[in-house]
């Protein structure tokens, strides 16, 4: 591949895996406006992992509290009664918000490759929940400051709006953030939980892509590769300090007015076709 294809490819992954804006809408633009041919498994796996390594890096002491937290609420340890600190309830939350984006991926994965992946779709998508993330941001309440505060409900409500985010376009930060706020998460902390339980499904992505990748046999350039694993890890780290550190004075505005210039981009493309 082309270095200046490794890289948009790379950034993109990098970038839009944690801002609110679509990763979908993104990718599907080279191919679609500039005619690039598609990246190839190989490559596809290696950003994901190196999106991976860049959230558990960036939020390395969480999840080891998370970790041990979770441990302690599940384990006797001689002497001592379980524990179920903040730690752990967040642990369980992550877990519970988790599981209906794993059911949903796993019963309408084929339905959502051969129906939902069109340019259409994307800009509908990235315009429409752009603005559900915009009302949610001007009617927060910020009744709740840390993620446990909201419960195992709370959690099952923000893993059932991941699920949602199967629909290409929707971006799976941006509708957990949304749905956070609407329960009244702060926007750091809507983001922060938004980002934790961001790396269970791509370690699941990851792990299915290669097992495919090893069904199929590869000899891809793993130079390549190698390199957009970790321009995708350096770009999502950045990307996920910057965004932690000015989320609470910019807001999402500037996030939606971006989705909705994008979708308008977007259906300009397929209204050309």
């Amino acid at each position: 591949m082309a270095l200046s294809y490794i890289l948009l490819l790379a950034l993109i992954q990098g970038l839009t895996e944690f801002l609110p804006i679509s990763s979908s809408a993104h990718l599907i633009l080279p191919s679609q406006v500039l005619g690039w041919p598609d990246q190839g498994l190989a490559f596809d796996v290696a950003v994901h992992v190196g999106t991976l390594v860049a959230v558990l890096l960036y939020f390395r002491r969480d999840f080891s509290l998370l970790f041990l937290g979770w441990l302690r609420s599940v384990i006797s340890l001689p002497g001592r009664e379980r524990r179920s600190g903040g730690y752990s309830r967040m642990a369980w939350a992550i877990v519970i918000a988790t599981i209906p984006a794993v059911i949903a991926g796993w019963l309408l994965n084929s339905f959502i490759d051969i129906y939902l992946r069109s340019v259409l779709v994307i800009a509908i998508a990235t315009i429409f929940f752009g603005l559900i993330l915009w009302v949610a941001d001007l009617k927060r309440t910020e009744k709740f400051r840390r993620v446990d505060d909201i419960g195992w409900r709370g959690a099952l409500i923000v893993g059932m709006a991941q699920a949602i985010a199967l629909i290409p376009g929707t971006s799976r930060s941006g509708i957990t953030i949304t749905a956070g706020l609407m329960l009244g998460l702060t926007r750091r902390a809507a983001a922060r939980f938004s980002f934790l339980m961001s790396a269970p499904l791509i370690l699941a992505a990851g792990l299915f892509k290669t097992l495919e990748l090893i069904e199929q046999g590869s000899d891809a350039p793993w130079g390549d590769v190698a390199l957009g694993a970790g321009l995708s890890c350096v770009s999502a780290y950045l990307c996920i300090h910057l965004f932690m550190e000015l989320i609470s004075r910019i807001g999402m505005t500037p996030f939606v007015i971006y989705r909705l210039l994008l979708g308008l981009l977007l259906l300009g493309v397929y209204f050309s076709l």
